[in-house]
């Protein structure tokens, strides 16, 4: 068994309420500030973006200003990269801009589903020009300096992102607009109550009071200033950390109340079998002399789904993770990649129609195979999670955790501080 990691780490800012933030001041036409941004790739993204359509834009992570402009500037290519915050929710907002306004990203970014929003746009009175393969990346919104807006009816059961990308450009189209979800239960809630509750806080009256339907009034947002809260489904591999070499880790700033999904970290930790203590400098996770095995269903919390997949590998007893059939729709295919690397270690992992079954083996580092990360960020810290207690353990591409983490191979080395007793998280 590995040493124990001890420490305190202060985990970077959210990356889902830094691009919302940013997203909102824009749509203000004012001057804002995000404070507390990650300097990570997703927030270079929006930056970029909002840049490319002409709003004023200073820095790119810690603290960002977005300056006052008169409209959203046409004639301009949007770069999404990765980033899935970037490519659905600049678009409904592009579709202000007078003049086309063409996206695409990374390769695997054009693999991932855009079809609800861009059919949502095409409802409310947007042209929509595909280039690719159906409704993926690349395409060309050809604006007009404004949009109808109205009701629409979508299949948000592949990504919450989908309604929450509508929703936060809503009050800027001349009848508002509602959204109306009609399909299998919608992932990840948490994040679309985000949605709601940053619009409202921006003064955007948002009407969420009916199941599978959200209603935004046309009307000003607010030019506010913002504070991003630390990113807790990034903290969660630094208190998993801690549960899975019996050790104890403090994530400094844990906000007594929040509505990003991570917060659900604390209530599996516990399942398996960890301590956690809330404190006044932040939340405290102390591990377990073994790991129990668990039974959870990660449907609003599918983010997560790496790191406690990479727990109940080291579990002594058998564990299901229900409820995330759409996480192969991520950045990579998250289920059949976990089943993929997880069993490549020696663990009993397969795929079933929703989730995973992990039951009990011995693991074991392979020096003729590395870890993959497939260009996703939550898969390489779950690499480098398992490399604390499996010997052998190596990252292929740890440089993508930037995504999300600004410096976490720095960040990491400085909470485990003697890499010896941890596997190499690679390059």
């Amino acid at each position: 068994m590995t040493a124990p990691v001890t420490g305190a780490v202060v985990a970077p800012g959210s990356k889902s309420q830094t691009n919302r933030a940013l997203l909102l001041a824009a749509l203000s036409g004012g001057k804002c500030t995000v404070a507390g941004a990650p300097a990570s790739r997703d927030t270079a993204l929006m930056v970029g973006a909002l840049r490319s359509l002409g709003v004023p834009v200073r820095g790119a992570g810690e603290l960002i200003e977005v300056g006052a402009h008169d409209g959203w500037r046409g004639g301009t290519e949007v770069d999404v990269g990765l980033a899935g915050t970037v490519m659905r929710f600049v678009p409904p907002a592009a579709v202000l801009a007078a003049g086309p306004v063409r996206f695409d990203g990374d390769p695997r970014a054009r693999e991932r589903p855009m079809g609800p929003v861009l059919d949502g746009l095409r409802a409310l009175g947007a042209r929509v020009e595909t280039h690719g393969i159906g409704d993926n990346l690349p395409f060309t919104l050809h604006g007009t300096g404004g949009l109808p807006g109205g009701e629409v009816v979508l299949d948000a059961s592949g990504s919450s992102q989908f309604v929450s990308g509508l929703l936060l450009s809503g009050a800027a189209y001349d009848k508002g607009l509602t959204v109306h979800h009609d399909g299998r239960p919608v992932p990840s809630l948490p994040h679309i109550e985000m949605t709601v509750e940053m619009l409202r806080a921006a003064g955007v009256e948002v009407d969420d009071g009916e199941p599978n339907t959200w209603r935004v009034s046309a009307g000003p947002i607010a030019a506010r200033d913002w504070t991003v809260e630390p990113d807790l489904s990034n903290a969660s591999v630094y208190l998993a950390a801690a549960a899975i070499t019996g050790g104890r880790v403090t994530v400094l700033g844990w906000p007594t109340a929040s509505t990003q999904p991570g917060a659900a970290i604390l209530g599996v930790l516990d399942q398996f079998g960890a301590t956690v203590t809330p404190g006044p400098d932040g939340m405290t996770v102390t591990g377990p002399d073994r790991l129990r095995g668990v039974d959870v269903d990660l449907h609003d919390v599918g983010e997560l789904a790496p790191t406690i997949a990479a727990l109940a590998a080291l579990a002594d007893g058998p564990s299901r993770l229900r409820g995330i059939a759409h996480l192969r729709g991520h950045e990579t295919d998250r289920l059949a990649a976990l089943a993929t690397e997880l069993s490549a270690l020696g663990a009993d992992a397969t795929e079933t129609p929703d989730g995973l079954a992990i039951r009990p083996r011995p693991l074991h580092g392979r020096p003729d195979r590395l870890w993959g990360a497939y260009a996703d960020h939550r898969m390489a810290t779950a690499g480098a999670l398992l490399g604390l207690v499996i010997p052998g353990v190596t990252v292929d591409d740890i440089g993508c955790t930037d995504k999300t983490i600004p410096d976490f191979p720095g960040r990491w080395a400085a909470l485990v501080s003697d890499n010896s007793r941890s596997g190499d998280t690679g390059s």
